[in-house]
């Protein structure tokens, strides 16, 4: 039996799915009227931060994850996780240390803000464009951006796969 708060213990079973590549499970520990905010996205309202953890997951193929300093009480918590992972759109590896900060309602996350150092992930997911750019604001709005309408074209085959019908081998086709 957990002797620890069970807001932390939220926190942990977030971070776990996120270890095991769970984006519906990491979905879950949102309430309806959620948000999300980091560097990379902006802020999200739930929906589209399910869509997010669930694009992020399905696309983590050597995602490992080291979660410690969870803290929480009944209204807000924290935590530090550091990301290990290969940025696929340049092959370069990653290791993103990330400062967690949330708010909860009744044991669910009302809002998730994750900060870290934006330069300092562009040098290794970009490389030296990264070194050069990274520090700069109308770069940061190109990436956000950029992330924005991945995700957008995500959430939108996630829709087109969910009103499919199924075929005969059980396979979704449009209708």
């Amino acid at each position: 039996m957990s002797t620890q708060h069970p807001n932390a213990d939220l926190i942990e079973r977030f971070y776990a799915a996120l270890g095991s590549r769970d984006g519906d499970a990491m979905a879950a520990c949102y309430a309806s009227e959620g948000t999300f905010e980091d560097p990379a996205f902006g802020k999200l309202n739930a929906d589209e931060a399910g869509a997010m953890w669930r694009m992020l997951t399905s696309r983590a193929g050597d995602l490992t994850v080291d979660v410690s300093e969870i803290t929480a009480d009944d209204g807000t918590g924290s935590a530090r996780w550091i990301a290990h992972y290969t940025f696929t759109q340049t092959g370069r590896p990653v290791v993103n240390d990330i400062r967690a900060s949330f708010r909860f309602a009744n044991g669910l996350i009302v809002q998730h803000h994750d900060h870290f150092d934006w330069w300092r992930w562009a040098r290794q997911a970009l490389g030296p464009a990264g070194l050069l750019l990274g520090w700069n604001p109308l770069f940061h709005n190109a990436a956000r951006n950029k992330a924005r309408g991945t995700l957008a074209e995500f959430r939108a085959r996630e829709t087109a796969t969910s009103t499919a019908s199924p075929g005969t081998d059980g396979a979704p086709t449009s209708s």
